[in-house]
């Protein structure tokens, strides 16, 4: 068993202070001995792939406390030359980061990887990897000694589609996680079709609507190291979907855990969980499939996350250059509303986003929200000289309900133009607040470390399932302080092809202790605490 630390934070910095000092994150990629390089592949064929990109994922492999980073890799699929594989990073707990892919046998197949999902899907306790390919997928089982085991044939969840995002989740609160596997075109590389002008250089990566689309696939856990197919029969397997994002939350507080499905100019995919092992698809009465113009977006990245108080998970999607990032606002009664332009997300137009994560930056108690940005087309300025193919990402600043776009007096990192991709929030140094990690397509990933966020009180919840799933996934918390409600859902699966802490952090502004802290567990069972001190991580057990 892990020791947890508890971190006393001394609160020097007044009000004024933190409203007028803007440098909210610092980029520690080359201080943290992070080497690790995205290969994509690109060729003057322009496959498609090449445009993808790759996940990150942060895990705790070794069970220390400390999180770890993941990172997918590409390959060049032209050349078919051998892929320099996936990477795992030890958290060395100094700021600095250790390669341990060899020794942890953790470097995958060597195709074109594209998501990661982390969960402990045989409850021992450690926590799994599962990977999505252009291709088969890849199950590694921790063994809990530093080391993994390919299980995937064993566990039946290798497929042979063209797999994107993927989560792991206990859709029927039997104790045990399940898998769901987004899945985006029918596409084959030996007939990749020419589009563009052709002329040199404006030779153009296809439009995915010339292809067609893959059913998502929903793999239940049999709790012996198996899985079940149970696409077609819990109602997920739509033909029609190219999905890209995913995540998970119960929008409709029936206790049990919903799906959301982020696709690529098809309209998106909201399940209900009907509690009786199959889904029902609400997209249309909920509203959540199209623009305000009833048109299907180019949907990558997307979380669930409570932004405006009221106790309901809303939904957040990016989408493509020229089109707003979207988000949903929950009315209850399985209904949502675009608020997208309303609360001010307007300045996500131009950009072409991708990762995205509901997070309070600043401990304010109040969820922020984060984006990285990156075009499809390297060479899209010659299209459209408004765009470009390296992008600067966007921070916005919950304030009141409304967003305030900050990322131009955000401090530097907001300057730097990158190709974003996957993008995932954790608290990696363990001082309270969230830091962000983004893999970018075809070059070196960003860390970003967040030098605002503990200026303010917080609490990070790990929590231990019993006949709950281990590590809690689809806990709900309802946290108390200064008579302020915070709603949040254990869910790590969110953003774009990454996987996010497995914790639950709460800022909690000028609070130095927390009222009362109610955890309802997937198995039904309660928990009140009362009373919590501030700026602690709180190992709660079922």
């Amino acid at each position: 068993m892990r020791q947890i630390v508890t971190l006393a934070i001394v609160l020097l910095w007044p009000a004024w202070a933190l409203a007028e000092s803007r440098l909210t994150f610092t980029d520690v990629t080359s201080e943290a001995g992070i080497q690790f390089t995205h290969e994509n592949g690109a060729s003057e064929e322009k496959l498609l792939v090449e445009t993808f990109g790759s996940g990150v994922a942060w895990i705790d492999y070794d069970d220390d406390g400390l999180l770890d980073l993941y990172f997918a890799n590409g390959a060049n699929l032209y050349t078919k030359a051998e892929s320099p594989g996936n990477s795992l990073l030890k958290n060395n707990g100094d700021g600095t980061f250790s390669d341990v892919t060899t020794s942890a046998g953790v470097k995958g197949l060597g195709g074109f990887a594209t998501g990661v999902a982390v969960g402990d899907y045989d409850n021992d306790g450690d926590q799994d990897l599962f990977i999505c390919y252009y291709g088969p997928n890849q199950l590694f089982r921790n063994n809990g000694n530093g080391t993994f085991t390919d299980v995937t044939s064993q566990a039946g969840v290798a497929g042979n589609l063209w797999s994107s995002s993927a989560g792991f989740f206990d859709y029927d609160r039997d104790g045990d996680l399940d898998l769901f596997v987004v899945d985006y075109l029918d596409y084959d590389l030996a007939n990749n079709p020419y589009c563009g002008l052709r002329k040199e250089g404006y030779r153009a990566y296809c439009d995915p609507r010339i292809f067609d689309g893959t059913a998502d696939q929903l793999f239940q856990n049999n709790g012996d190291g198996t899985f079940t197919d149970v696409s077609e029969d819990a109602g997920i397997s739509n033909p029609i979907g190219k999905g890209l994002g995913i995540t998970f939350g119960d929008f409709d507080l029936d206790g049990y855990v919903d799906a959301y499905v982020a696709n690529d100019l098809v309209r998106n995919f909201l399940y209900n969980n009907a509690g009786d092992g199959g889904f029902i698809d609400i997209t249309y009465g909920a509203g959540v499939g199209y623009d305000l113009n009833g048109k299907p977006q180019a949907g990558m990245g997307t979380d669930f996350g409570d932004f405006d108080g009221d106790g309901l998970l809303d939904i957040f999607v990016t989408n493509f250059s020229e089109e707003f990032n979207t988000l949903y606002r929950n009315r209850g009664e399985q209904e949502f509303e675009d608020v997208s332009e309303e609360v001010g997300l307007g300045s996500g137009f131009l950009p072409l986003g991708f990762g995205t994560k509901f997070l309070d930056f600043d401990n304010d108690g109040d969820l922020d929200i984060y984006i990285t940005n990156g075009h499809i087309a390297d060479n899209v300025s010659l299209m459209n000289p408004s765009l470009s193919y390296a992008q600067t990402d966007l921070l916005y600043e919950n304030v009141g309900g409304k967003f305030q776009d900050i990322s131009a007096s955000s401090g530097s990192v907001f300057q730097q133009k990158h190709v974003g991709r996957g993008a995932a929030v954790a608290d990696y140094d363990n001082d309270g607040d969230q830091d962000i990690v983004i893999a970018n397509c075809g070059g070196r990933p960003i860390l970003l470390r967040n030098d605002i966020g503990n200026r303010q009180n917080w609490l990070l919840i790990a929590l231990q399932g019993k006949q709950s799933n281990s590590h809690g996934y689809g806990t709900k918390i309802r946290l108390t302080s200064n008579q302020q409600l915070q709603y949040k859902e254990a869910n790590p699966v969110a953003s774009y092809l990454s996987s996010n802490d497995t914790r639950v952090h709460f800022g909690l502004g000028e609070a130095t202790s927390v009222e009362s802290i109610e955890i309802e567990w997937l198995s039904g069972k309660k928990s009140v605490l009362k009373d919590v001190k501030a700026n602690q991580i709180l190992v709660v057990e079922e």
